[in-house]
């Protein structure tokens, strides 16, 4: 237990702030949301400073007595797993509440929900057993749930109710699951039950307690399996439970989409590297191909139906979809494979390191383009037509600059940041499923083509009298701009920057892959 329990205070902080938005007004809303996002951001960067980077396992830990009579404490600590996403979210959080367009008599609210969030997102990449994890994980659901609900466009109703109910039945299987290994083996606790499970008796555990005649242990394992990994494959979201994304992208004003893509789809992917490859790495092998065969489908299907759309928020919604299918699938080539082999260890802790970078610069880089396309639909009443534009570099030089960089960003090119995350997780995926990552290649091609098809329509080709008006950034949006192009330029040419904060913990998660029934 750390003598300062930053954590705690890092989670709990917005949760006060969002009170006291509420509570004092729409006046001071707006103030108490910044000094609240600069207080969590100054905390993440203490905590990431003071790190050993040296050091496998969780730092900073705090364990307090919380149920007795369930077994129950309260921990958290993080990782350089860990870090990474609160470092994304203190970056994205305050970017949310700078570029909202909330009405003056909501505002209270809409600071409130999205500090709220925050706590949610915190506690749900810090807790360290499962019960005061679920809970970060659905209290991160309401406040966005109200955020489409309230501020969302002409079918906002539907939207939100289509990713409450996909979400929430996900966190279902996903409860049933965990609550059955609480019944097995008497804890919550993701070290112990990835111990257990690394040593071969989180299977026997399971016998003791489910006895399904004719049934054999190593099915209930997958049925276990199946129930937690429906709650990832949702969030995620993994082909074919993906249909609720575009519609509740779509209907969510920018600013919020901006934090759905950018922090909540990393929850999903974090609840898989944290909690499902370690505990049931030995169910997933069973089933790793028809696994590899949905992560190269989510690839490649999003990439061509984002090349089908119209709406440029539609179209980028099925590009994170696309990005997201490439964390799956190194993830499932790492966990397909079972061997403590040198050459298999670096391959796997390329791909880690891989995922990781990927989802912090995801959510810069996505949450970016839906900044900017929020930008252009506030400036045109509502228009966001991939065909509706043309020549935008004509009226708008700062603009389209900072949209094409961002583009070329999403495509992966090199010396930006998307460039080195998507190359370490191919780099480790063709070494252990060539088949596999060959395969998705078709959705690197579609993704140059898509995006390439977007430049040309929107800020390149002859100018449109229409919009031949239009205003350039303002200062406000440069203040955004500014720092995330630096982000993804410094990504692309020194992203050992971020990889020596996870590095040792990627090669720690790795060796501790293996064993199982």
């Amino acid at each position: 237990m750390t003598e300062f329990p930053i954590i705690s205070l890092l989670t709990f902080t917005p949760l006060l702030g969002a009170i006291l938005a509420y509570g004092l007004g729409d006046q001071k809303a707006d103030r108490i949301g910044y000094l609240v996002s600069a207080i969590v951001g100054a905390l993440s960067l203490v905590l990431g400073l003071n790190l050993n980077l040296g050091t496998p396992g969780y730092q900073a830990v705090e364990s307090y007595a919380w149920i007795p009579t369930l077994n129950l404490n309260y921990e958290v600590g993080v990782d350089g797993l860990s870090l990474m996403m609160i470092w994304l979210t203190a970056l994205l959080i305050p970017t949310s509440l700078l570029i909202a367009k909330a009405t003056q008599n909501q505002r209270k609210l809409y600071v409130a929900l999205v500090l709220l969030l925050e706590t949610g997102l915190i506690g749900t990449f810090t807790a360290l057993n499962f019960f005061h994890w679920f809970l970060y994980w659905e209290l991160s659901l309401i406040p966005a749930f109200f955020l489409v609900r309230i501020w969302g466009g002409q079918d906002r109703h539907e939207a939100s109710v289509q990713f409450f109910v996909y979400t929430f039945v996900g966190s279902v299987g996903l409860l049933l699951s965990f609550v059955a290994l609480f019944a097995a083996t008497g804890t919550f606790n993701f070290t112990t039950l990835a111990e257990l499970a690394r040593d071969g008796n989180l299977l026997n555990a399971i016998a003791q307690f489910i006895k399904w005649p004719d049934v054999p242990v190593r099915i209930i394992g997958v049925i276990l399996f199946g129930l937690a990994f429906l709650g990832v494959a949702v969030k995620v979201p993994l082909y074919p439970f993906h249909t609720w994304l575009p519609s509740t992208y779509e209907q969510a004003p920018s600013a919020v989409t901006l934090l759905l893509t950018g922090l909540m789809s990393k929850m999903g992917v974090y609840a898989l590297l944290r909690l499902i490859v370690p505990i049931f790495h030995a169910q997933l092998q069973l089933v790793a191909t028809p696994l590899l065969w949905l992560a190269v489908l989510t690839i490649v299907l999003s990439a061509f139906a984002a090349y089908r759309q119209h709406d440029l928020k539609r179209v980028f919604a099925y590009s994170s979809i696309n990005h997201l299918g490439y964390c799956f699938l190194a993830v499932f080539a790492i966990a397909s494979t079972n061997t403590t082999d040198e050459a298999w260890l670096t391959e796997a802790s390329a791909a880690f390191n891989g995922i990781i970078l990927q989802m912090f610069n995801h959510g810069v880089i996505a949450g970016f383009i839906f900044f900017l396309i929020g930008r252009l639909e506030e400036r045109t009443a509502g228009i966001r037509g991939v065909n509706d534009f043309g020549g935008l570099r004509s009226c708008m030089p700062l603009y389209s600059t900072a949209f094409g960089i961002a583009l070329f960003a999403s495509l992966g090119l090199p010396g930006l940041s998307a460039f080195v995350g998507e190359f370490l997780m191919f780099k480790g995926s063709f070494a252990l499923v060539p088949w596999a990552s060959a395969l998705a290649t078709v959705g690197l091609l579609m993704t140059a083509v898509f995006i390439l098809d977007v430049l040309r329509k929107v800020v390149t080709g002859p100018p449109s009298e229409t919009w031949s008006a239009l205003p350039d950034l303002t200062t406000t949006e440069k203040l955004v701009v500014i720092p995330a192009l630096l982000l993804m330029l410094a990504g692309g040419v020194f992203p050992q920057l971020l990889i020596r904060f996870f590095n040792t913990s990627s090669v720690h998660w790795i060796s501790q892959l293996g064993g199982g029934q």
